[in-house]
């Protein structure tokens, strides 16, 4: 078969039409006169030389060789718009990837979200996704293996960094049922603790240099994971605190249970880490990074005004 090949806007065209029903829906979706879309996909068909549509009936329908080539006639529109999508982008100085860390302490379910969005927005610029812990996660923005991060407020201190505030992640400290601490049920006083071992977040990267927070007792076991000190603590070698949203479902189950701590008052303490985004001041992110950020700083308000 010889001859031009079919355009990106007669498969459009083939599509609306699968998809509308009939040609007069695809003249109403694309803005056109139904002869327009008739004679588009007369041109289709003299050019791939096989009938795409059953005209007998009173709407048309696919013949054979239409639904056998219909696949592949979405696969080939959906990479021309992804290519006329980048070229836009890169015209519009778009980042070709968005370099992206996030603290391990940040609920995911609003990051995917939030990156669900993105993606529809800016098909052009995928992100690629760190995770990491305390200082480390920040040391990748600094460093400038990214471009944004979300940090926690104390370990992004940083005047290379410009920050704003995100959100508050709620922390609860927790042992399991036979630990001693979670077989207790009562509120425990400080000087208790310090009996048991306490499963610690560590900062490999140094940022943190000696600080500790919220360290209670002299014997502890430090980490540099998340995950395994929350499978630690399930199994019942210390206690700890971890993130609100990451212990729910194991209280519920009781496969943890909270531990009150006193403070000098004798009300329960409450910790809470401060979230923030940040981007480097010498290299603020592109059109990609700032919708991000401006997306996230919009839905920590909005989030606000509900509680």
């Amino acid at each position: 078969m010889s001859g031009p090949a079919p355009s990106f806007d007669q498969l459009q065209v083939m599509l609306a039409v699968v998809e509308e029903g009939s040609f007069s829906g695809a003249a109403r979706r694309l803005n056109r006169a139904q002869s327009a879309i008739t004679y588009a996909v007369q041109r289709l068909e003299e050019q791939l030389g096989v009938a795409l549509f059953d005209r007998a009936a009173y709407r048309p329908a696919l013949t054979e060789a239409g639904r056998t080539l219909l696949p592949r006639a979405r696969l080939i529109a959906d990479e021309m718009q992804a290519l006329r999508n980048h070229a836009e982008g890169i015209t519009a100085g778009v980042e070709p990837e968005l370099r992206l860390v996030v603290d391990a302490m940040l609920p995911m379910c609003a990051l995917v979200d939030a990156l669900r969005l993105f993606s529809a927005r800016f098909p052009s610029a995928p992100p690629r996704i760190y995770v990491e812990t305390l200082g480390s996660a920040t040391e990748l923005l600094l460093n400038e293996t990214c471009a944004i991060g979300l940090l926690l407020e104390f370990n992004s201190d940083f005047e290379a960094l410009q920050r704003q505030k995100l959100m508050d992640i709620r922390m609860i400290s927790v042992a399991a049922p036979d630990h001693p601490l979670g077989a207790l049920g009562r509120p425990v006083r400080k000087e208790e603790l310090r009996q048991h071992v306490q499963l610690v977040l560590s900062d490999r990267s140094g940022l943190s240099g000696s600080r500790d927070y919220g360290v209670f007792s002299p014997k502890t076991w430090r980490l540099a994971d998340l995950g395994a000190k929350h499978a630690m603590l399930k199994a019942g070698l210390g206690w700890g605190g971890l993130p609100a949203h990451l212990v729910e479902e194991d209280l519920a189950a009781g496969r943890l249970r909270q531990i009150d701590i006193l403070a000098e008052d004798g009300a329960s303490e409450a910790v809470t880490l401060p979230l923030c985004s940040a981007y480097r001041r010498a290299r603020p992110p592109g059109p990609a990074g700032r919708w991000l950020l401006n997306h996230l700083a919009a839905l920590a308000e909005s989030r606000k005004r509900s509680d």
